[in-house]
């Protein structure tokens, strides 16, 4: 005869890190560590960009983000989307197969759950522009002028630190081309590394990229995924817009802060990269702000589409693709 008496009949019975162990076959016990996997919803990816994470301390819970294609949230969320069933019946899902999996295994949910420290930016050094900086931005037009009213500087260096079991623990990082984004007050807010495959981009603060030098005395407002992509959009002189950028395109920017941004403009317009995470990353934004979104198909980005393809070119096409959507004017450009 079967016992039944351990069996559980609530979600939150269910240990979180289970959930993300069983569901993603993951090879390592979550014991309050963040682990970077492949994404489970893009098998195409080739570089790692799904985070699993603890959150609160005091509730030992655990969730995910995955940068490939923008899905984010708690243990059941992830079952919701890997089962393609509503939140509740995920719930259900979860019970159901954790009480199989009592009944046919032994697990134990861990007694101590000690979440990690991460590394963080503590220091760095600005440096002088060199010509390995010019060639590396004049590929995309973007020439010294444009960086410095966006507040973008090349670093010699970056340090990461993080306290681990009473222990400090540093990290410095050299190379040619690391740029440091700051804002106007100096304040540096992300690291970029392009020659890198692995944290391109280091995030140190959150900020709305871009919206320190907007005037609000444009018609439209322009959403890029990137400050790389909003500075080739400057050089395209589509003289009606402006632009601003999220920290990441699969983050959407908070709703109190667009909010009072975008009232200043009488339209919206959402360009992201063109792959599969960029358009379904726009279509978040519709969904939520009723903001329309072009998909510039030259190459996957605005920049890299200047890069391949020239300014006039790619202003031209971008400028018949904002025509048809932006109102209530006709945007105008300067030849």
């Amino acid at each position: 005869m079967i016992s039944t008496k351990n069996l559980i009949s609530t979600i939150e019975e269910v240990p979180t890190e289970w959930i993300f162990e069983y569901y993603l076959n993951l090879e390592e016990k979550l014991t309050g560590q963040t682990i970077q996997i492949k994404s489970i919803f893009n098998p195409r990816e080739r570089t790692p960009s799904m985070f699993i994470f603890p959150g609160d301390t005091d509730t030992n819970k655990y969730f995910f983000k995955d940068y490939s294609s923008g899905n984010a949230g708690n243990a059941v969320k992830l079952v919701m989307l890997l089962s393609d069933v509503p939140y509740w019946k995920a719930k259900l899902k979860v019970i159901q197969d954790y009480n199989e999996y009592k009944l046919n295994n032994k697990y134990a949910p861990i007694k101590e759950f000690k979440v990690y420290n991460k590394y963080q930016v503590t220091d760095y050094e600005i440096r002088h522009w060199t010509n390995l900086d010019q060639n590396y931005w004049s590929m995309y037009k973007i020439n010294s002028r444009l960086l410095e009213v966006y507040n973008v500087s090349p670093l010699a260096y970056y340090t990461m630190s993080k306290e681990e079991d009473s222990k400090k623990k540093v990290i410095k990082i050299e190379g040619r081309n690391i740029y440091g984004y700051f804002k106007e007050d100096g304040t540096l807010y992300k690291v970029y590394q392009p020659k890198v495959r692995k944290n391109k981009f280091i995030k140190v603060r959150n900020y709305i990229q871009g919206s320190e030098q907007l005037k609000y005395d444009k018609e439209f407002l322009i959403i890029c995924s990137s400050l790389k992509d909003l500075l080739a959009f400057n050089k395209l002189k589509i003289t009606n817009g402006e632009c601003i950028a999220p920290d990441s395109e699969n983050t959407l920017i908070p709703e109190p802060a667009l909010k009072k941004i975008t009232e200043k403009y009488n339209d919206v317009c959402v360009v992201f990269d063109n792959d599969e995470a960029g358009i379904k990353s726009m279509k978040k934004y519709q969904d939520k702000f009723n903001f329309k979104y072009v998909i510039l198909d030259l190459e996957k980005d605005i920049s890299d589409a200047v890069k391949a393809h020239g300014i006039e070119k790619t202003r031209d096409t971008l400028f018949k693709l904002l025509k048809q959507q932006l109102r209530p004017n006709e945007t105008t450009t300067k030849k």
